[in-house]
């Protein structure tokens, strides 16, 4: 399965890229963290476990088990704080 996998802001910086497209080996967006956590160095230190990111699908903020299809956009970016 491919998805388009969008970086924004800080995550955008460290990745040095702003897209891609992604042959994804699992169904879900936590399979999907993983294999990127997969690449090392960079990757896995912004997506480990307790950093502060979320994830949308096709627009919509979804929770790591959710399914993906194939082609979906999927974005990736910090949480934001406001103040």
């Amino acid at each position: 399965m491919k998805v388009r996998v969008l970086y924004f802001a800080r995550l955008r910086e460290r990745f040095g890229l702003a897209e891609e497209s992604v042959d994804l080996a699992g169904t879900t967006a936590a399979d999907l963290v993983a294999q990127l956590q997969a690449r090392g160095d960079v990757w896995e230190e912004e997506l480990a476990a307790g950093r502060a990111f979320r994830v949308a699908v096709n627009l919509e903020i979804v929770a790591l088990d959710a399914v993906l299809t194939d082609n979906a956009e999927v974005a990736i970016f910090p949480r934001v704080t406001g103040g």
